[in-house]
């Protein structure tokens, strides 16, 4: 890797300030000035700037707790980013394996790994994704078991040209359901229950495949996640 690239990865620094600071002298590998922004640096080569050691960040795995109030985007806007909650060198970098809405509570992922974030939301892989859900209206009787058919035959949304994959619907009060999703549409717990004539009032993710949130997290907070986590997916 060229070495203004290697302190652009490393450090805050912008392509440009990293060829100031080694014209400044305030780079060296293994102890030697260097200020060549195309000297090529090695793995077991060390890197410092301004007798800071600095190393490479590797892959990184994440589980959050999503507050209400936060966006799963990398773009700034109205709200803050889930990446802000995230205390870690170039956070801004992690991407959201799954998004949540801005009011929906509850696990994300975050990572850098562009291939294992591919598993874990491809449809072919059946990775499903538990949701609980707080409805405005109950649901009981014949309508519960006519819902949960729909749900399972799968629901032609608006403006959609095919039905949703099937779901599993389990009530757990006739106003409270948990909802096992195969795929991640847009909205589409919020728009598979509008298709019923219901209103979703909250929303809260529980689990991705066998990843479980931690119940020990509290809203705003993360963890990383395991060996066991990682592979499970």
């Amino acid at each position: 890797m060229r070495l203004d690239k290697f302190l652009c990865e490393t450090t805050e620094l912008t392509r440009t300030l990293a060829k100031k600071a080694m014209h400044r002298g305030e780079v060296s590998i293994d102890g030697e000035m260097v200020k060549n922004p195309a000297t090529q640096v090695g793995e077991a080569q060390q890197v410092t700037w301004l007798g800071q050691r600095l190393s490479l960040v590797g892959l990184r795995y994440l589980m959050v707790y999503k507050p209400a109030g936060v966006e799963c985007t990398a773009r700034r806007g109205l709200y803050p980013l889930i990446t802000d909650l995230v205390d870690l060198p170039k956070a801004e970098r992690l991407q959201t394996v799954g998004r949540l809405d801005v009011d929906t509570t509850g696990l994300v992922l975050l990572t850098d790994d562009g291939q294992w974030s591919h598993r874990v939301t491809s449809p072919k892989r059946r990775c499903g994704k538990v949701y609980r859900v707080a409805l405005a209206d109950p649901i009981e009787g014949d309508a519960e078991k006519d819902v949960r058919r729909a749900f399972a035959e799968g629901v032609l949304l608006d403006g959609e040209e095919k039905p949703t994959r099937p779901a599993e619907l389990e009530m757990t009060s006739p106003t409270e359901a948990r909802l096992t999703l195969f795929e991640g549409k847009y909205h589409q717990v919020k728009r598979m229950f509008a298709a019923v004539g219901n209103r979703v009032e909250a929303l809260h993710r529980e689990s991705i495949g066998d990843i479980k949130l931690d119940a020990g997290l509290a809203p705003g907070e993360w963890r990383h996640l395991t060996d066991e986590e990682i592979a499970s997916v």
